[in-house]
């Protein structure tokens, strides 16, 4: 298993290295550095020397991809993205085009951020697979019916729909909760179970079906009828044998949700003022500050590529069968 997870990680070096070319000629191809100089500069009275001497202060007065100036190796070295990217993969971040740290920033925005991920992603898991399971157990009942049509109706509406109607329900008439901002320690929780209970119920509806499909597809195997004619009930053969079976699919569409465990959820912090990951991506994109988001992509990358390789892992924990050559 070793050998294998080396491996997954030397062919991650190449993606990583492929997503910051196309993240950098992306950005660049929309904003050139005299365009981010005249937005942090402002646009009105702003001279050509002052534009030169924000770019030259934080190395955007070099050439994009190639020096044509330089000699040797410097002629690749000797450009903004070489000296702007090759740190990345040393996971120092640099800093921010307003001169804030960038790994500080990180640092300290995480926590919020896995304050309200982290409930959102195991609650969600919790809830969708109980109640998908409770779907199947009533399957072809008016019970089953009455659970697809709440979770259509779930679906159909918008997370901004539920946000605000937690705002005005929870925080403004009944003052059980503020409606939005942030303090650190234990006063966080008053402040982070409404995003964490929005997350929850605006994720039930598509996850729930997803969940239910899957588990009908197990309900009519060779095993399930095997287990109904050793005498086993219909809540353990479900709760016991089915979802046992059914985890490798679960697992494989939980990775895609590990990332956002650490960039956070970008509506609900925004719109509840959570100093997390989230708004701090949203921010760096409206101010154009290419050194964060080159930052947040490369880490998205990163813990997408990880989780990856963490559910190949735990591919081999729920079923024996599965070998990693």
């Amino acid at each position: 298993m070793l050998a294998y997870i080396v491996r997954r990680i030397l062919y991650a070096i190449p993606i990583l290295v492929g997503v910051n070319i196309l993240t950098f000629a992306l950005f660049f191809g929309i904003n050139s550095p005299d365009d981010m100089a005249r937005m942090h500069l402002g646009t009105k009275r702003v001279t050509q020397e002052a534009i030169d001497a924000w770019k030259r202060e934080r190395g955007y007065d070099k050439p994009l991809f190639w020096n044509s100036d330089a000699k040797g190796e410097d002629k690749f070295t000797e450009t903004i993205f070489f000296t702007k990217s090759i740190s990345l993969f040393l996971f120092q971040f640099g800093h921010a085009d307003d001169g804030r740290d960038i790994g500080h920033d990180l640092r300290t925005r995480m926590w919020p951020s896995l304050a309200i991920a982290a409930p959102i992603f195991i609650g969600g898991l919790l809830v969708n697979t109980t109640f998908a399971l409770l779907m199947v157990f009533f399957r072809g009942t008016y019970l089953d019916l009455g659970g697809v049509v709440l979770c259509v109706a779930l679906m159909s509406i918008s997370t901004l729909f539920y946000v605000i109607m937690g705002q005005y329900l929870v925080g403004k008439l009944m003052h059980l909760v503020p409606v939005s901002g942030y303090v650190g320690g234990l006063d966080a929780f008053k402040f982070i179970i409404l995003p964490i209970i929005i997350g929850i119920i605006s994720g039930i509806g598509a996850g729930a079906r997803w969940y239910r499909t899957l588990f009908l597809e197990e309900v009519g195997k060779d095993y399930v009828r095997t287990a109904r004619a050793k005498g086993l009930s219909e809540f353990k053969v479900l709760f016991k044998h089915i979802l046992k079976n059914a985890l490798i699919p679960i697992l494989t569409g939980a990775v895609v949700i590990l990332p956002t465990l650490f960039l956070g959820s970008l509506i609900l912090e925004s719109f509840f003022g959570i100093p997390g990951l989230g708004s701090y991506t949203i921010d760096a994109i409206q101010a154009q500050d290419f050194a964060i988001v080159r930052a947040m992509v490369f880490l998205g990358s990163v813990l997408y590529i990880l989780g990856l390789i963490l559910t190949d892992i735990s591919y081999t924990l729920v079923d024996p069968r599965v070998r990693l050559n």
